[in-house]
């Protein structure tokens, strides 16, 4: 893509970036879109490339093209042995030693001194799921989710928020987060629904251009991917996951027992997952017109790696599918950066895992995450070079792309050093990070009723009753990837609940009790439910139901009788059905997936701070109303798609 087309294109999709308070010591705020330079191009490192590219032989290129998961890692001299270009850490991929910042960043400091023992010294780049702050390690600021961020409307926000976890990111040492996830969900029924933004491709496209720009230093301090607060971005999953077909998903025999077991998660009821790693069974133009223009703004906001998706579409799987991989994305898109596959996705191709490696590189994979067969995957790349099965020209290609990449992330200037800079831990979970959370949280709220006007709350109550099993429930509150992959209830990390946050907000003499199943209500002047969803990531995330669970619906019915009016809290990935919790509610609060910093949320409870969040999803009455979007015929939500109150 030509420099004048990314300009135009950059200036088409994102308008101009709202104000927002800066957190203490952060940048104060983003240039705007129209001020700001189209990317730069990739292709400059070319020259320094193509001499090491030379140097090197068959065996390091295709190291270059290895990602392996440090917990399936053989030996630690595997790295250098097999030449390894990058490492990565699952969901639930932590450090041998503990999950504490100085594990993280001692473990990355040790990989990375032994991958430049190497003859030609490459150092890899680590790459891990910072999906909404630094959630894999105890400590971090966890921001909202990406449905949380999407109510905001706000790109500026955004962006600061991808700023700040890029600077967490990089404190433990590592380069590379696996976001943003610019996935335009078309139903809400999809596990991985709060991973994405909104179900406007538009507004999609503009926040992951924030985020881009967040992670990789293009806005905010006007820096670049070699500044050492910015991590590489991943714009993920290429292309359409958030459009695949009811019934088409994964085989639920694909996911171990001691998963379902270990998250709590109810065990499969079908043979076949509904939505997760599915096919998208639509034409050409309707994938163009809703799926691809956020890669297009993403790849023009200058994202150095895209993540090709579990999904196929119309039945041939993305990890092998030449025409999007090759064609469109890297052809007609110009895209300059690597392509890194999904969590072993070719072994979902239709051959035998040989074959499967020489398509899957053919297609136009440039880096293969094999957490656990990186050896076998290794060999066989090798074996299919030497025999002509996979063209020298194609593994050209693909170590140059990822060799240009580390050479914009400075990991072959004189400068750079294995250890991670000492001064960014001084912010790891710091205060600045946290009040922006707090501030991406109560900016996320979306008020849907509030009769009669029973928001704000007064901080002198007599007394306030708070009830459901989501109001002291920090794993809860954060959702699915924090901690471990599929989140995990309880208090897995440091924060506020949004049961402690009332607590620190009322003012002294006002009694705050609790109570999760409601009762205890009588004599209560006003009661707050704080319900919704348990953690969940993908596939074990997909559900046929969005119904609220038996357990909210008696917690609020029972604090509703004892006469009290009901301000109900819904902590979900998604719109859920509100059934009868609607009418027994005098207000009701989408709070999505907050994070750690549950004060956002009393913020806009006590009236700190109006709530001015809009739905980023339409909010269905019923079944019957998931799966349609404001331009489809029967258009008629509970909620429409923006709708939002204040007081």
């Amino acid at each position: 893509m030509s420099p004048m087309r990314q300009s135009l294109l950059l200036a088409a999709v994102v308008l101009p970036l709202s104000a927002c308070a800066p957190a203490a010591d952060e940048p104060a705020a983003p240039e705007s879109a129209e001020s700001a330079p189209a990317a730069p191009s990739l292709v400059r490192f070319d020259p320094e490339v193509d001499a090491l590219l030379a140097k090197m032989t068959l065996q390091e290129k295709v190291g270059q093209m290895t990602q392996a998961d440090i917990s399936y890692l053989v030996d630690e001299a595997d790295i250098a042995d097999y030449f390894l270009g990058s490492l990565l850490s699952g969901g639930s991929s932590d450090p041998k030693t503990g999950n504490a910042f100085e594990d993280w960043r001692d473990m990355v400091e040790r990989y990375q001194r032994r991958a430049v023992t190497t003859r030609l010294g490459i150092p890899i780049v680590y790459g891990i799921d910072a999906v909404h702050g630094h959630g894999n390690v105890i400590g971090a600021t966890v921001f909202p989710h990406n449905i949380g961020l999407g109510a905001t409307r706000d790109p500026g926000l955004v962006e600061q928020v991808y700023r700040a976890t890029a600077a967490e990111v990089r404190a433990t040492g590592i380069h590379w987060s696996f976001a943003p996830c610019v996935a335009v969900p078309r139903d809400i029924r999809w596990g991985r629904t709060y991973e994405g933004f909104a179900e406007d491709p538009a507004l999609v496209a503009e926040l992951g251009v924030a985020a881009v720009r967040g992670f990789q230093g293009g806005g905010l301090d006007g820096g670049g991917l070699d500044d050492p607060e910015s991590v590489l971005a991943c714009a993920k999953h290429y292309v359409a996951d958030g459009g695949t077909a009811y019934g088409t998903g994964a085989p639920t025999e694909s996911m171990p027992e001691s998963v379902f077991v270990e998250s709590g998660a109810p065990p499969p009821t079908t043979d076949r997952f509904p939505f997760d790693r599915g096919d998208v069974q639509v034409d050409e133009a309707t994938l163009r017109a809703i799926h691809l223009p956020p890669y297009e703004a993403a790849i023009a906001a200058g994202a150095g790696s895209i993540m090709a998706s579990y999904s196929g579409w119309n039945g041939v799987r993305m990890s092998g599918h030449r025409h999007l991989l090759t064609d469109v994305l890297k052809g007609e898109l110009g895209f300059e950066g690597f392509i890194v596959s999904d969590w072993a996705s070719i072994d979902d191709l239709p051959g035998d895992y040989a074959s499967d490696v020489v398509e899957s590189i053919n297609a136009g994979l440039d880096m293969v995450m094999v957490p656990d067969k990186y050896r076998e995957f290794y060999g066989h790349l090798v074996e299919a070079a030497e025999a002509g099965q996979v063209p020298m020209e194609r593994i050209d290609d693909a170590v140059r792309r990822i060799l240009r990449v580390k050479h914009a992330l400075g990991l072959f200037d004189e400068a750079f050093s294995p250890a991670a800079d000492p001064a960014l831990a001084e912010r790891f979970g710091g205060a600045a990070h946290r009040e922006l959370a707090r501030e991406a949280v109560r900016r996320s709220l979306v008020l849907l009723k509030n009769d009669p006007a029973a928001l704000p709350l007064s901080k002198q109550a007599g007394r306030i009753h708070v009830v459901g099993k989501n109001a002291d429930d920090l794993g809860n509150q954060c959702g699915g990837w924090t901690i471990k992959w599929q989140g995990e209830s309880g208090e897995i990390t440091e924060g506020t609940t949004v049961l402690e946050a009332i607590r620190e907000t009322v003012a002294e003499g006002t009694a705050v009790t609790h109570a999760a199943d409601g009762s205890g209500a009588a004599g209560a002047d006003v009661v707050v439910a704080v319900i919704g969803e348990r953690p969940y990531a993908e596939m074990l995330g997909d559900r046929e139901d969005l119904r609220l669970d038996d357990a909210d619906v008696a917690a609020v019915r029972r604090a509703a009788e004892a006469g009290a009016p009901v301000v109900t809290v819904v902590i979900s990935g998604r719109p859920m059905i509100l059934g009868e919790v609607l009418d027994a509610s005098a207000a009701v609060v989408a709070a999505w997936l907050p994070g750690s910093e549950g004060r956002g949320v009393a913020d806009v409870l006590f009236g700190d701070h109006a709530p001015d969040g809009k739905l980023p999803f339409g909010w269905p009455g019923s079944m019957e109303q998931v799966g349609v979007h404001p331009d489809d015929e029967g258009y008629d939500p509970l909620f429409p798609y923006g709708f939002g109150m204040s007081y």
